[in-house]
This record gives structure tokens, sequence and C-alpha cells, in this order.
């Protein structure tokens, strides 16, 4: 039995799909009911899966200081480094958590999405495609061939409005076959009830399957009814496809529900999935500033910060001109938009939650350690003149000058260590107890 993505989609997507369709006769506004229950439902999840992001992308720099502080300290003494970096790591769990946590809430929500995602793929928002292979063989070794049926995985199929039935595609003579030999393909439900006979009862539905060739179009024919007659050796491929209900119904600006690509086949566009596509890229760009904007930026950036900022800037552009080469059904689509607003507004509540203690301190010193643009030219202005000229003091009692040379001063002063406990604390107990 299958408990994975079908099942989840069979036994609780479609159902609540039905259901919502029940109370407004809209597949279009189903599909926004079904995504934001879905999203409701997540919604502890995902934000503490943002949360810990959020709070790993504050901590990581303090984080990353105390294990480089370990490993330069410790360079030439690797057991101790060892050691060393074992304590901070433990500080750092206790202190800022688990850097993995945010993992744990992803991985629960891909089941249910990826369900999700199914359900809108297939019927009644798409045509249902069955693709059979065929083997056919030479006269020289048609007495090795034994003629088995073979059935395909099933899927599920609506007749009419709310009336859906698992169907699977069945070659009863099998998919090897000798040149002469025929194979008739037969659609029909778990239970053995044919499927014409099924959409007889149905009269309302036009559901005709058509079938094609997609493999070696020159070795077989395929009649009306679905036989397959082998003509030639080679390998073959077989499509059975069955129209989706609502594939051609639309929706507010969307055309029709099933319709895929943004350009159709005779070069106009469907600016109606261009529309879902540039709201998609927007809403993503959105996500990410809010995001990125909810932590603090780093004082001194880095090629490793610029290279994050740069990939920020290009992920919407990437991810929304996936949709020109991997087209999606607009039904699909409105989805993923629907999904991507929430997720926005998600993050905005996530990010205006207060911090833990601990990394509003962090956030402070941040803020408080970020030189300005005008700041950093002063400082840089002042040293140069430090070297070339002595600096001129006055006292306040005598009020006499006096000249004082700044290369005898000593400049340089103790480093605070950014380790959350001393090193070899434990060392100089021991010497003190001896």
């Amino acid at each position: 039995m299958d408990f994975g993505v079908g099942f989840l989609s069979n036994n609780i997507m479609l159902p609540f799909l039905d259901f919502f369709y029940g109370i407004v006769p809209n597949y279009g506004l189903a599909i926004i009911a079904l995504t934001l229950v879905v999203r409701f439902v997540l919604f502890p999840v995902s934000a503490n899966q943002l949360r810990s992001m959020r709070r790993m992308k504050i901590a990581n720099p303090v984080m990353q200081q105390r294990i480089k502080e370990v490993q330069e300290r410790y360079k030439s003494d690797p057991a101790k480094q060892q050691e060393e970096l074992a304590k901070v790591n433990s500080a750092n769990f206790k202190e800022f958590g688990n850097p993995l946590s945010g993992c744990l809430p992803a991985l629960i929500q891909l089941p249910i999405l990826f369900a999700l995602f199914a359900t809108l793929r297939g019927s009644p928002f798409a045509d249902i495609n069955y693709s059979l292979n065929f083997q056919i063989a030479t006269p020289e070794n048609a007495a090795q061939i034994q003629h088995q049926p073979f059935t395909s995985a099933s899927q599920n199929v609506y007749f009419a409005d709310r009336v859906h039935f698992p169907v699977l595609a069945t070659a009863v003579n099998g998919t090897n076959l000798a040149i002469g030999d025929q194979s008739k393909i037969v659609l029909q439900t778990a239970q053995g009830k044919d499927f014409n006979a099924l959409a007889t009862e149905y009269p309302d539905v036009e559901l005709t399957t058509k079938w094609k060739v997609t493999k070696g179009q020159d070795l077989v024919e395929v009649l009306e009814d679905g036989t397959v007659i082998a003509k030639q050796a080679g390998d073959v491929t077989v499509q059975a496809t069955v129209p989706g209900l609502a594939s051609n119904k639309g929706f507010l600006f969307i055309k029709a529900l099933g319709k895929t690509g943004v350009t159709n086949a005779d070069g106009s566009i469907n600016w109606d999935i261009v529309i879902m596509v540039l709201g998609f890229g927007i809403s993503l760009y959105a996500n990410q500033n809010i995001s990125s904007g909810s932590t603090p930026k780093p004082s001194n950036a880095t090629p490793e910060t610029s290279q994050q900022d740069t990939m920020n800037k290009l992920t919407p552009i990437i991810f929304s001109g996936m949709f020109l080469f991997f087209p999606l059904p607009s039904g699909v689509m409105l989805y993923m938009l629907i999904a991507n607003i929430f997720q926005t507004l998600q993050a905005f509540i996530v990010a205006k939650e207060p911090l833990p203690e601990n990394l509003q301190k962090l956030v402070a010193v941040s803020a408080n350690s970020a030189p300005t643009a005008k700041a950093t030219k002063a400082d840089s202005k002042a040293t140069a003149s430090s070297k070339s000229e002595p600096t001129k003091t006055v006292e306040a009692k005598t009020k006499q000058t006096v000249v004082v040379d700044d290369k005898d001063k000593d400049t340089k002063s103790p480093t605070k260590s950014a380790l959350p406990f001393e090193p070899n604390s434990s060392n100089k107990k021991k010497k003190k107890g001896s």
C-alpha cells in the first residue's frame, strides 16, 4: 500500500478539494482554499523554520569567530584544538541552539507540499497520460516471448464534479510482442470496471480517450479502441490521454486552469500565465528582502556576504525564468502564487517578533561597531597625519603645550576574546591547587 505522496493526495488533498468545491462550485476558488488550509496547518512548522534561520543568521558570525579563534590559538596542538573546539561547539549549542534545527521543519513540510503539488498537476486540472513501453521482437526471437498482462500505476480520473475513481491502464496481451502480434490497452478501475462503461454514466462530460505513439511511430499501428498492432521490431511507447474535467475551465483572468506554457503553438502569448509568473517573482523578491532585513548586516563586508547578496538578487529571476523552460499548468501556477504570497506575509510576521535577549545584545553590538563611511575616511586621514607629525597635547592646569611623539607610545592593546569561557581554565585551576 502506498503511504507516500500518492496516499496523501488521494486520501487528504482530493477530499478537501471536493469539500471546498461543494461549498463554492469553482475550481479556482477550491485551489485557493486548499492552498490556504495547507499553509495554515503548516504555519507553526514553517514559522519555527524561519525563526531558526533568523537566529542562526545573527549568531553565525560569532560562532565562526569563536571557532577560528580556537583554531588559531591551538594550531600547533591538534589534540588540544579538538578538545577546545568541542567546548566551543557545546557552548554555542547551549547559547544559540542547534544550527540544524531549521532542517527538520523543512523535511516535515516536503511530503505535504509535494502531495498538494501532485494533486494540482493531475485530474481534474490537467489531462491524464498513461504511457506504456512495448518491445517488439524479430521473428527469430518470437518463440521466446511470453505474453503476460501488464498494468500501469493507477491515477485518479474525474468523471464529474466531485466524482473520481482510480483508473489504470492494462495491456491485455503484455508489452512484449512479435511482429504481427496484437495487444489491446484497456482502461479500467481497480475493481475492474471498464472506463468507457463508467464514462457513459456521466454523459455531461466528454471523456474520449486519445491514443498517440510518442516513440517508434513507424513500428506499430494503434486502433481507436486501443489495440496495438506490431509491424516492425524495435522499442515503442504508446500514450493514452484522458482529458481533465476542469482543464478548460477559467477563473478570474485565467483562461484555462489546464493550459501550460507562456506561448501557444501559433506564437501567441498567454498573458494570464505571464502575470502569474511575474507575481511569483515579485513575491519571492519581497520575501527575501523581508527575511534579510530582519537581521543586521555585518559591519565588514566579506566575499561570502557579497556573493550571498548577489544570489538573493538573482534567485527570483532564476526561479521565475524556470517556468519559461519547464511550463506548468495554470492551476499549479495559481497555487504557487498564492502560497508565495502567504509565505511572504508569514515572513513579515516572524520578522516583527522580538529576538531573544542574547541575540538582541549581538544586534546592538553589531550596530554600534559598524562604522559609517564618513567615520572610516576620518580615521584614515587621522592615521596618516599622526604618522607624519607629532601630536600636541595641552595640559589644562599649566596651559602649556607639550609635544609628545606617538612613535614612543605602545599602541598595542589586549584583544578581547570572543570565547564564552576562559581557555585553559582547567589547567590554571590545577596549577593553583598544587
